[in-house]
């Protein structure tokens, strides 16, 4: 049953991806990158590597403090 669950999750993860980069708005490709995020660093605890996992979620967390601050900042500019 786990198998299944984690071949689903990869499945999402290629799909986010890929919305994520064809999305014409920003701000939804942002939350889609968290959502993402997420997922991988559960398919992470899955493989059994959490100190991985929780290193990818302070990069995800990071990255996406900084994307939010970038098109703020860029916004303001306009």
């Amino acid at each position: 049953m786990l198998e299944i669950i984690h071949e689903i999750l990869l499945m999402v993860i290629v799909v986010l991806a890929i919305i994520i980069i064809e999305s014409k708005n920003f701000i939804s490709a942002i939350i889609l990158y968290g959502v993402l995020s997420a997922i991988f660093a559960v398919v992470l605890f899955q493989l059994q590597a959490p100190d991985v996992a929780l290193s990818s979620i302070v990069a995800g967390i990071a990255l996406f403090g900084v994307f939010i601050f970038v098109i703020h900042k860029t916004e303001e500019c306009e």
